[in-house]
């Protein structure tokens, strides 16, 4: 979306001279800050922008600079070209936006280009829904939108995963999509930046108040680090097993629910020694059951005989 942005602020520039921050923030639907950080970006880039002040100032482009977009590699104007994800660009209600963009886009490339730029569209395809088409239902996904561009705080009702719901006040910052999963990134009263899962959001209302936000808040790069402080944080379950060949290939397609560490050796018979990890040892317990007489448990000894008692159970069950 931010290629598609500078593109559009180029052309404008073209068509219009100058113009002022707020002229250009309110065509694209985006703040004059954003605006600023995009002159920057393009002026590094080699753009000739330059901005004049006092009343009738503004920004605009060197006397006499066109571009046909020439300047662009093939291969940049592919990164240009490759789709966002369907389901994404609906949630956010930019479905057709996005394609009208990308049209403008189009009909700006030299006649050369224009093959390579639409051949993208018929290679990559990029799908983040689930397989079973499941979809996360968020009650109240247009009024964090319209909080986050307007920088207004919310007030939320909030479901956590242990079910209690608490109600906070946050300063909404911005959207994360993670898979087919949203979460909205806000800070707290006391300054404190959270992530909460979108579809947990019982109710949101707005409230007269806004925020100042953060000049320096990049929520890429915050959402790395939190993401990589999340995946610090998991607990982590570790079985060693003895696994027949006919599951070695299917733990390769498995770390949904367990990841495989190590796998140290192969016998005779094409049985390996593994190390597995899991989130929990309840979650270890029922994965191993699963694969019957084709994955024994060598190490921690007590888990051995825990599945030894739920395969006892399972074998009382059936007789019954």
């Amino acid at each position: 979306m931010r290629g598609d942005r500078l593109i559009s602020i180029l052309l404008m520039l073209q068509s219009h001279g100058r113009m002022t921050a707020k002229e250009l923030s309110e065509k694209l639907e985006v703040s004059e800050r954003t605006i600023y950080r995009d002159m920057e970006v393009l002026s590094g880039s080699g753009i000739p922008v330059f901005a004049d002040r006092g009343k009738n100032g503004g920004w605009s482009l060197i006397d006499g600079y066109q571009t046909d977009l020439t300047g662009l590699k093939e291969s940049e104007i592919r990164a240009l070209f490759v789709p966002s994800s369907p389901q994404l660009l609906e949630d956010l209600g930019l479905t057709r936006i996005s394609e009208d963009a990308r049209n403008k886009l189009i009909a700006s490339l030299p006649a050369t280009f224009r093959d390579n730029a639409k051949d993208v569209w018929s290679r990559i395809h990029i799908d983040t829904s689930s397989w079973r088409g499941t979809k996360e239902k968020i009650a109240s996904f247009e009024v964090l939108k319209n909080a986050i561009w307007e920088n207004n705080k919310l007030g939320i009702l909030y479901q956590r995963a242990d079910g209690e719901t608490n109600n906070y006040i946050v300063q909404p910052l911005g959207l994360v999509a993670k898979g087919n999963s949203w979460y909205l990134i806000a800070a707290k009263e006391d300054g404190d930046i959270r992530n909460y899962r979108a579809s947990r959001i019982q109710s949101a209302m707005p409230r007269k108040e806004a925020f100042e936000r953060p000049v320096d808040f990049d929520i890429a790069a915050y959402w790395k680090k939190s993401k990589q402080a999340f995946i610090k944080a998991l607990p982590t379950y570790v079985v060693w097993v003895k696994a027949s060949g006919e599951v070695l290939s299917r733990l390769s397609f498995s770390n949904y629910f367990v990841r495989v560490i190590e796998t140290k050796s192969i016998d005779e018979k094409g049985w390996a020694l593994m190390k597995l990890a899991f989130d929990t040892k309840e979650e270890a317990k029922r994965f191993i059951l699963g694969f019957a007489d084709q994955m024994i448990v060598t190490e921690p000894e007590n888990l051995r005989a825990e599945i030894l008692r739920m395969a006892e159970a399972a074998v009382a069950q059936y007789k019954k």
